[in-house]
């Protein structure tokens, strides 16, 4: 018995449907849930990548140096630049952050003129006890940097246990923070 050519060609137009439906399926799964501010990053159980950069001109603070952040205590390095937005809005965090005595705050000042970083620390604090100027953006590209602010959680062997994107403002962040901070001392 012959099936109904009208039949049959409204079966064929049905494929490309399927396919279409299986695949938004495939994709709306696969994206439901994804936090954007968590970027995977080949460094993470890393050892830090080989730096070295100068002090942030005129502050009084020693520059940031791979070596620094192998020496046991966990440290914060945070990426930042004065023409940023969001590391404005997490300043007051990072200054919280650098009153404890269980972790290191440092910064890496990413493409960023030193006049300006200045007059940015030093109208809002300085939360860094280490600044490392990054002018050409070299340091961070090797630490895998999107875009300010990001923010990394460095055990004290020098390992990467956590990189966070965006600001450090959110309750979110915090928490999956402090729970860095927790696993990196071990």
């Amino acid at each position: 018995m012959a099936a109904n050519p009208s039949l049959r060609i409204a079966r064929l137009a049905s494929v490309p449907l399927c396919v279409f439906a299986v695949l938004a399926a495939v994709f709306f799964i696969g994206l439901k849930g994804n936090d954007p501010s968590i970027v995977p990053s080949a460094l993470i159980g890393q050892k830090v990548p080989t730096f070295q950069l100068p002090p942030l001109e005129g502050m009084a603070l020693p520059g940031l140096a791979s070596a620094d952040l192998a020496r046991g205590k966990v440290t914060l390095v945070n990426v930042f630049a004065s023409w940023c937005g969001p590391c404005r809005l997490e300043h007051p965090v990072l200054m919280r952050l650098s009153q404890r005595g269980d972790i290191a705050v440092a910064g890496i000042n990413y493409k960023d003129e030193p006049e300006n970083a200045r007059r940015f620390l030093t109208s809002l604090g300085v939360p860094y006890q280490a600044i490392g100027a990054d002018p050409a953006g070299r340091a961070s590209i090797d630490w895998g940097v999107y875009g300010v602010p990001e923010t990394f959680v460095v055990d004290g062997k020098g390992i990467i246990r956590f990189k966070w994107v965006g600001p450090l403002s959110d309750r979110k962040a915090l928490e999956r923070l402090e729970a860095a901070i927790r696993d990196a001392k071990g």
